[in-house]
């Protein structure tokens, strides 16, 4: 009897789970129910797909609210109408205008309008008036009195009981941004709003039968199906061409034009893998899928576009001849039923990385090649995280901030009423979505229109989204394209374009040609000394210390350590396991040998993720599906955990039938557990290896323009301050920003690298703009009247410049030149004007001799670039008695105590397995070299990281298959002289 339901998708208001709704339901003995969130359709195909599980006949439309005001509710008759609110909300919703209190004339809609005693209706056919039980006393004195044959029952479903409505007004206050005893009752549902049994709600009507069966027809006369489940056949755009033969004839036309770019002489292998290939995606639907991946990314050649095809769609040979991954995988024998198998149910998955600076054009290329009515965004639900919910309830119950950081940061057992109150709703409202986002890359392309699925939104970025997420896509056969975006692959292209610009005569790069990178001898070197500052995926602490542990300095064990460095390896401790096999020989022996033959590259050990599928198939004896159904489970990637449980069980059982003893079982089982959901597939980590290499190779041969080129794409790992001393230790000569040199960018005329605008946090994009323009139309400029008579970017952002010595191309001294702007400024400010046209002679002003400290120089860079271009150490103001050990000198010194100076980089936290928190740290020494750290949790808890700056560590220096690291015992942050003292020094001087 229920036309008028919300669930936590009407974001803000409501706070039930669909499955919770329909929990509700089954409990009162409802037998049909409508959906009907406000303005949006995220939880409609879950509700259909979960309601015949619970006995409820399910209906799906949208409450058409302006703000908290419902003007109507739409309830869809069929699929038609689905389709048809959809295409009536969309419009709405990308626009941002309310919503008319009128219906559009739907043609398989029922419309039902709130009931109101003072309006007069003017019904179409299939429009009713919702009457709500508070309103039937009014019915006979309403302007609707002699409507009732159109009139039904609309009790609207948004609570249980009275939690669910506390939870509703604390929702409401949030999204209003007042305090909940502020809440305006107009801003609230009533908590009368609650679900009833059939035999509640139609004691309320029994004056008024006649509403009671206009509401059961609409119930009985509404029907919208979709399949769901991958049984079913996929909703993506059916054929690439007219026809799905077509589209096979042309899927294997192009792979064989793409044979000779790949094999120079294609073995019968290769054709043997590409017929078996074939043969595999068409049975199961797919060509389609990569005849659109493979149109997308001849788009993006066409233009120049760096682009990295990963996942395991690396596995295929049809993916590398169409260009689509460049990862052969006959070469490295990829597995490609980790791919797509005929007992997979689930869809393939290809992730493209395009430059982010590409990466927009892409997806409108996307949207106007295969019709903006047939392609949409993935949405994904942004929601209530217990710390976020806690501030925002401490807000609402009129908390001061420093209260409020004092219970999200220690949320312990409270002590005052109002503490537990916002522990006790927090915990309830965690999780709950607050908005719609958008999915980092997921694009679908159906073959009916979107709206045939779902209403959409448009967020900032201009492309519209569905309001269902990944899963649901699924779920109703929507396979999404990922279209990611990285860093790297700019960086990438970004240095091929200034090694041409700054070494004009040095030879074309093909960055594509990797193969011939792999036995590039400075490649090497900077592999097993792990070197890779910039590069991409190799670069941190911890892939450092992998790197340099392995000695590995070829492609496969960098493919091989791009899996390994995964979390699950590490903790499953076969990561030691694997050094050890890799470094000696002798060990490898060690492994059983029906894992060594299945997994003999990586000797034994479990590295990637197509080693769960081969050790559930041949080691357990499970079907490839099973041995899917657990790769998936361990990522929790799963519908079912039952299923997932009983595979399990089945993996134990034939092990035990097969012999394989129950220790060893167990310990296949620990490492498959502890890391499957974690680890790469093999594609992948080969995909990852082969942009390190693009990236390592110009690092090698071209590192100040590589380097450049890290500094304007927004570093890496690191912050922009190691890239610039990475630079630096490379040979480059570090120029700040100037206003008669310096770009909107930082480049590169030789070996010195010309810091730009952009590191000046202050300075905005547009004023660095006009000293560009400004400067280009003058040439140079020459003085700072003619500076500040051209350039109108106010007082505070030329004393930032100043300060940062951007002006010493005029004037060297920066302190003269302050105390020259204050006098300018102050001598010639006039109303209404910031800069006059200064007169052609100005007073001349003598300056005493003013005391130059470099060390005013760091604090200003620090203030303003937040790093220092000279050496912070010079700020110490008291060293350590001891003598100071440098990162070059501490292999001396293995299994001693020693004490160093080091500049904190970055500091990794992590936990035991106790659950107690340790650090891994890295630091600079005075010469510019890593020491790395070790802080076991007693030293962690007593000696704390305190941000920026030079610490003295204390420690042991222990050696772990030839790296050196520094078990912390002591850690204290050194003191800076502060400007109080270089003051003092300056006055001496000057005396």
């Amino acid at each position: 009897m229920f036309l008028n339901t919300h669930s936590f998708f009407s974001f803000r208001y409501g706070v039930m789970h669909p499955k919770a709704l329909l929990q509700e339901a089954q409990r009162l003995g409802l037998t049909s129910l409508a959906l009907t969130d406000i303005n949006n359709t995220s939880g409609c195909m879950n509700f259909l797909r979960l309601a015949p599980d619970y006995g409820i006949r399910p209906l799906i439309g949208v409450d058409f609210r302006d703000g908290i005001q419902q003007q109507f509710v739409a309830i869809a008759q069929n699929n038609e109408g689905f389709r048809e609110i959809n295409n009536y909300l969309s419009p709405l919703l990308h626009a941002k205008t309310k919503v008319p209190a009128v219906a559009p004339a739907f043609q398989h809609v029922f419309v039902i309008y709130p009931f109101s005693s003072q309006r007069a209706y003017s019904l179409r056919e299939n429009e009713y008036i919702g009457v709500n039980p508070r309103d039937v006393l009014k019915i006979p004195f309403s302007k609707s009195k002699d409507q009732i044959h159109n009139m039904v029952v609309m009790q609207s479903g948004s609570f249980r009981h009275q939690l669910d409505f506390n939870i509703h007004r604390l929702l409401r206050a949030i999204d209003n941004n007042t305090l909940l005893s502020k809440l305006p009752k107009s801003e609230q549902a009533s908590v009368d709003d609650q679900l009833l049994s059939e035999e509640q709600l139609t004691a309320c009507f029994k004056d008024y039968p006649q509403l009671i069966q206009n509401t059961q027809n609409i119930l009985d006369s509404c029907s919208v199906n979709f399949e769901f489940g991958t049984e079913h056949p996929h909703k993506n755009i059916q054929s690439y061409n007219s026809s799905p033969s077509e589209d096979i004839q042309h899927l294997r036309r192009l792979c064989l034009q793409g044979m000779p770019y790949r094999f120079a002489q294609p073995s019968i292998k290769i054709y043997r893998r590409l017929a078996l290939e074939l043969d595999i995606i068409q049975k199961k639907g797919f060509v389609s899928y990569f005849l659109v991946n493979w149109d997308i990314l001849k788009y993006a050649r066409s233009k120049g576009y760096f682009y990295v095809g990963r996942g395991s769609g690396a596995n295929s040979v049809v993916a590398y001849l169409l260009r689509i991954t460049d990862v052969d995988p006959i070469e490295l024998d990829l597995y490609f039923e980790r791919f797509i198998n005929l007992y997979r149910t689930n869809p393939p998955d290809f992730d493209i990385d395009f430059s982010w600076r590409d990466r927009e054009d892409v997806i409108r290329y996307i949207f106007e090649r295969f019709g903006a009515e047939r392609v949409c965004l993935i949405a994904t639900y942004s929601t209530f995280k217990f710390k976020a919910i806690v501030r925002e309830l401490g807000k609402v119950f009129g908390l001061p901030p420093h209260e409020i950081d004092k219970i999200s940061d220690s949320p312990t057992q409270p002590s005052d009423h109002i503490t537990q109150l916002i522990l006790k709703y927090a915990t309830h409202m965690d999780e709950i979505p607050s908005h719609l986002s958008v999915h980092a890359g997921g694009i679908i392309i159906s073959e009916k229109p979107i709206h045939s699925y779902t209403a959409t939104s448009l967020p900032p970025k201009g492309f519209p989204i569905t309001h269902f997420d990944m899963v649901v896509a699924e779920d109703i056969g929507l396979y999404k394209f990922d279209i990611l975006s990285q860093r790297g692959l700019e960086k990438i292209k970004d240095a091929i374009a200034i090694v041409r610009v700054n070494r004009p005569n040095a030879p074309t790069i093909d960055i594509h040609d990797t193969k011939r990178f792999f036995e590039d001898e400075k490649i090497k070197h900077l592999l097993r000394n792990g070197q890779a500052i910039g590069c991409f995926y190799v670069e941190s602490p911890a892939m450092r210390m992998l790197l340099k542990k392995l000695k590995a300095d070829t492609y496969l064990g960098l493919v091989a350590a791009s899996s390994v460095i995964r979390p699950g390896v590490a903790k499953s401790g076969m990561m030691r396991e694997y050094i050890l096999r890799f470094r000696m020989p002798e060990k490898r022996s060690e492994a059983h040998p029906i894992l060594a033959q299945l997994m003999p590259e990586t000797f034994g050990v479990m590295v990637y993720q197509e080693d769960v599928i081969k050790v559930a198939h041949y080691f357990a004896g499970l079907d490839l599906g099973e041995a899917d159904i657990l790769r998936r489970g361990m990522s929790g990637k799963f519908r079912s955990r039952t299923e997932f449980h009983q595979v399990k069980q089945k993996f134990f059982h034939n092990c035990i039938q097969m012999g394989r003893g129950e220790k060893l079982t167990h310990e296949v089982w620990k490492q498959i557990e502890s890391f499957a959901g974690y680890a790469f597939a093999k594609g992948h980590s080969a995909s990852y290896a082969t942009e390190s290499y693009q990236s390592l190779y110009l690092k090698a041969h071209y590192p100040l323009e590589y380097m450049v080129a890290v500094i304007n794409n927004g570093g890496g790992f690191y912050s922009r301050e190691t890239y610039i001393h990475e630079a630096r230790q490379q040979g480059a000569i570090i120029q700040p920003p100037c206003i008669n040199t310096s770009h909107q960018h930082t480049h590169i005329i030789g070996d010195t690298i010309y810091l730009g605008f952009h590191v000046i946090q202050q300075l905005s994009l547009e004023n660095a703009a006009r000293i560009i323009s400004h400067r280009t139309a003058l040439t140079a400029f020459d003085s700072l009247e003619q500076f500040l008579e051209t350039v109108p970017i106010g007082i505070e952002h030329t004393k930032t410049l100043i300060r940062i010595g951007a002006f010493r191309s005029i004037e060297p001294n920066k302190k003269k030149l302050l105390w020259k702007f204050l006098f300018l400024t102050n001598q010639h400010k006039k109303p209404n004007q910031l800069y006059p046209m200064f007169p052609p002679q100005n007073k001349k002003v003598q300056l005493p001799a003013l005391f130059y400290d470099k060390r005013e120089d760091i604090y200003d860079e620090l203030e303003i670039l937040h790093f220092s271009l000279e050496s912070p150490f010079d700020l110490v103001s008291q060293r350590p008695i001891d003598p100071i050990i440098y990162a070059h000198e501490i292999a001396q010194y293995k299994g001693k105590i020693i004490t160093m100076l080091g500049y904190l980089v970055t500091a990794k936290r992590t936990t035991t397995k106790s659950g107690t928190r340790m650090y891994f740290g890295t630091f600079l020494d005075e010469k510019g070299q890593f020491i790395d750290t070790v802080h076991f949790p007693p030293v962690a808890k007593q000696y704390t990281f305190r941000g920026q700056g030079i610490y003295e560590l204390t420690g042991k220096v222990v050696e772990e298959f030839d790296f050196l690291t520094l078990e912390i015992i002591t850690m204290t942050r050194s003191s800076y002289a502060n400007m109080e003292d270089v003051m003092k020094d300056e006055l001496l001087n000057n005396r």
